[in-house]
């Protein structure tokens, strides 16, 4: 038993006498739950949600220096489906109730844009000499063979993330504020607890900042498993993005990840493959929203 355990069992006089680890997490006998401390603004940050009747969240039994108290919360079983279709219910309550504009902070979008032009030419010259070294070989390894077959989706990617991070950088350039609300920032179903009502945990990222962030977290985090052509019209149908929103988050999404060479064929063509079907499903995505 670690010391924020024993401070904690101390201070409630609580009984332990079952204790369960869960994503770093100690439960204590199903009654409560024991964290450590990441951020030090997570009492403003609930003060704030409550203020904007937003409380679909634990509210902690305390907060301390090293750790936070939260009541335990049973999860009820849903259909992964069905709780991500509610996720995204709540994540448009989330941005609709903490929505404000603010000034637009000028050096900031010149950042993001910098940044993701410095990603995509890299990505561009890096799949330029990868395609041209395994254009060199005799007989291809079924890994490079992979990439060879697919590297047409890997640059009409880049050239998509490209033009949208333009069209984006065109777009804002003479706005005078920007639409921002409080988002989750690290959206997963696993953070999603229904009870006697949803409870979105692990508010520990949280900010201030564009409500894509949330939606581009949940899609890197399950878009093998979930279909978001459904969930991403759901979320507009209760908080429509704005065309800047919308260009900014499917130049984020389209950016190919970087493919690392490694020794193991197997691996190589696990990796490769779920690469491939990012790239083909969240092309299809696009497509079919922008129809």
């Amino acid at each position: 038993m670690n010391n924020d355990l024993r401070k904690v069992v101390s201070k409630y006089k609580l009984p332990v006498n079952k204790l369960t680890i869960k994503s770093g997490a100690k439960i204590i006998d199903n009654k409560i739950v024991i964290k450590n401390k990441k951020n030090d603004n997570l009492d403003r940050t609930y003060g704030y949600l409550k203020s904007r009747s937003f409380d679909y969240f634990p509210y902690p039994i305390s907060i301390e220096n090293d750790y936070e108290v939260y009541p335990y919360i049973e999860d009820n079983y849903e259909p992964r489906e069905q709780k991500a279709m509610d996720m995204m219910h709540l994540l448009s309550l989330l941005h609709s109730k903490t929505t404000y504009y603010r000034e637009v902070d000028i050096d900031r979008n010149k950042e993001i844009y910098e940044n993701i032009i410095n990603d995509i030419d890299y990505l561009n010259n890096y799949y330029n000499d990868l395609i041209s070294l395994i254009e060199k070989d005799v007989y291809m390894s079924p890994s490079s063979y992979l990439i060879a077959r697919n590297i047409n989706i890997i640059f009409s990617s880049i050239y998509y993330a490209k033009n949208n991070i333009d069209l984006w950088y065109k777009k804002i350039e003479n706005n005078k504020n920007e639409r921002v609300s409080y988002i989750h920032n690290n959206i997963n179903l696993d953070h999603y607890i229904k009870n006697d009502k949803p409870y979105l945990i692990s508010w520990d990222r949280s900010r201030v900042d564009s409500p894509i962030y949330d939606l581009l977290s949940f899609y890197n985090n399950h878009y093998l498993e979930l279909d978001f052509d459904d969930l991403f019209h759901y979320y507009e149908s209760n908080y429509p993005l704005k065309e800047e929103e919308r260009l900014l988050l499917f130049a984020y999404m389209a950016i190919p990840p970087k493919i690392e060479m490694q020794n193991s064929e197997y691996k190589m063509c696990i990796k490769i493959n779920k690469i491939m079907d990012y790239l083909y499903k969240t092309s299809n995505l696009i497509m079919n929203y922008r129809k």
